[in-house]
């Protein structure tokens, strides 16, 4: 996601670009390592860092130097995935899934054309992999990604391709916007979208999409696991319970309104 993109908000455009980036590294930071990827001045950031320290959006710990980010901040995103994630309705529906083919559960929504991950459900082998809930992942070369993209109407959906980067993580990625586009007509025919090793070397995975009664995307959900225990066409035999459990999460949340 680009980080000073939402500049022109002002102040709390910019301390939201901040807040982020703290976040997007994952561990403590220190100030230096901020100013080296934030793009603003040095002393803008510096008052930006203490105004969100004193606010209780960031930490900041004395005997290390280091910024992280605050309690308050943590209430308001749990507070966020309760209201207006689809985690909470669906996380019985992914345990019994889960349980029942013994693979990893992904669940999924779309944030400005890429996937945010807010829900995995861990096999009982679990297995090495990028995803964790609340990540931010490419949709152009994951099962979930391509899987919401394709049921977005036509606007949406070329939007969504526009922001892709396109990046070769493996072999099999798929790297320009002609590729995706023809495999989309296909999801969109098939119902559901596979992962071939595009993102990771060995992982694969089959997605479904989460679909209001509108037929608007709320979600995607996938059945993930590596080629050392499994393939592609095992995977295509686990359909029939990934788009009845896609089918579950839609009903019961089919009188919540998700944000657009």
């Amino acid at each position: 996601m680009n980080q000073m993109g939402r500049g022109a908000d002002g102040t709390v455009g910019k301390a939201i670009d901040v807040l982020e980036q703290v976040a997007d590294f994952g561990r403590p930071v220190r100030f230096v390592e901020i100013l080296e990827r934030s793009g603003h001045p040095k002393t803008t950031l510096y008052r930006l860092l203490q105004t969100l320290a004193r606010q209780g959006m960031l930490r900041y710990d004395e005997a290390s130097q280091t910024y992280a980010p605050g309690l308050r901040l943590v209430r308001l995103a749990h507070a966020a995935w309760q209201q207006s994630s689809l985690a909470p309705i669906a996380r019985p529906f992914l345990d019994d899934l889960s349980g029942s083919v013994g693979e990893t559960i992904h669940l999924a929504q779309l944030d400005e054309g890429q996937v945010l991950y807010i829900d995995k459900r861990n096999a009982a082998r679990p297995i090495d992999m990028f995803s964790a809930a609340g990540k931010v992942g490419p949709s152009y070369c994951t099962g979930v990604g391509k899987v919401m993209i394709a049921h977005l109407p036509e606007a949406e959906r070329e939007a969504a391709i526009s922001k892709q980067s396109f990046y070769r993580h493996t072999a099999a990625t798929l790297t320009d916007a002609a590729d995706l586009k023809r495999e989309l007509t296909q999801v969109r025919t098939d119902g559901v979208a596979f992962d071939r090793e595009e993102h990771e070397p060995g992982i694969i995975c089959i997605a479904a999409p989460i679909l209001a009664r509108s037929g608007r995307v709320i979600g995607a959900l996938s059945i993930t696991t590596s080629t050392q225990r499994n393939t592609i066409e095992r995977l295509a035999d686990r359909r029939p319970a990934l788009m009845e459990t896609a089918r579950k999460i839609a009903e019961a949340a089919s009188t919540w309104q998700f944000p657009g």
